[in-house]
């Protein structure tokens, strides 16, 4: 990649062609209707956690749910730029995409992914200072500081993307258009720039790579944090409920943060699970999210089944 192979700024390509997933012809019906119930069941179960939370006075008043809606709300939108997409896959549908429509495409899953790893360091913050700073909790992180936090993680994650964005469409695409992924990501798409493209695996490397270690690191600090003071609690009771709370956020982070270290530092491979990894956390990951937190959190159950018996209440006294 070492030498460029045209000069011209001017993109000759006008679309490019999405090569999916690979997957044998006689599978083509199964797969589709997976991957369409996984994007209905990701759409309702985070729809539950936003309206639960919205419903909930003891939910929607406290940051850490807020966050928690603001993550559904972003799972919701991160599934809907890279499913339906997918789905056309395995269809007779035409797999191209407009020029456009991948740069569309790269930069609102950039933009995204970006925020959601900023929203989860910031909840890994929120359960710092619940666990660690009881007393000062409610002044530290009160709704405000709470709604200027999660602004900041959109403004971040914006500008991300359209650094992201822009760094891999400045180049010229004059020759193959087919992109061997099932989305318009940086690595697949700088394959087919016909350019020297050293510059821009560089800062993939640097600015994901410094952007998610970050975070992880944050988040490894903080819970470090949080074990040492839930080991302090004298009753086991408690020590309980301290780690379950943080149990869901963990297991969160676990399963978003690995697949995506394993794709983009390694962004000059062409291992045929790439785009297994990519499936899962595109795919899978954000219909987990709800599962996680409605399984393992008891604020969330209990909300749930108040929010259910108030609506049975409400149409036996009809």
């Amino acid at each position: 990649m070492g030498e460029t192979k045209n000069t011209s700024l001017d993109p000759v390509v006008t679309g490019f062609v999405l090569l999916g997933l690979p997957h044998p012809p006689s599978l083509r019906t199964l797969l589709f209707l997976v991957f369409f119930i996984i994007y209905i069941l990701t759409q309702l179960g985070n729809l539950l956690i936003l309206l639960t939370v919205w419903a909930d006075p003891k939910l929607h008043a406290r940051p850490m749910y807020i966050l928690l809606g603001v993550l559904s709300f972003l799972d919701m939108w991160l599934s809907s730029v890279i499913v339906p997409r997918l789905l056309l896959d395995f269809t007779p549908a035409s797999k191209a995409m407009p020029f456009g429509g991948c740069v569309a495409q790269l930069y609102f899953f950039h933009f995204l992914g970006s925020t959601q790893c900023f929203l989860y360091t910031l909840m890994a913050y929120d359960r710092y200072l619940a666990i660690c700073q009881p007393l000062r909790y409610p002044v530290l992180m009160n709704g405000r500081l709470c709604t200027i936090l999660v602004a900041g993680a959109w403004v971040a994650g914006s500008i991300h993307g359209s650094v992201q964005a822009t760094l891999t469409f400045r180049l010229p695409y004059c020759g193959p258009n087919q992109v061997d992924y099932f989305f318009c990501d940086i690595p697949a798409v700088l394959r087919l720039a016909c350019a020297d493209t050293t510059v821009n695996e560089l800062v993939t490397f640097v600015d994901i790579g410094v952007v998610a270690a970050s975070c992880f690191m944050l988040i490894l600090l903080s819970y470090a944090c949080i074990v040492r003071a839930i080991l302090k609690i004298r009753t086991a009771d408690g020590r309980r409920r301290a780690f379950s709370t943080c149990g869901s956020h963990l297991t969160v982070v676990t399963v978003y943060y690995v697949p995506c270290i394993f794709t983009y530092l390694r962004a000059g491979s062409k291992s045929p699970l790439d785009g297994a990894v990519a499936g899962f956390y595109t795919v899978v990951t954000p219909l987990l999210n709800p599962l996680i937190y409605t399984l393992r959190n008891q604020e969330v159950k209990s909300a749930l089944k108040r929010i259910t018996a108030g609506g049975k209440a409400t149409r036996e006294n009809k």
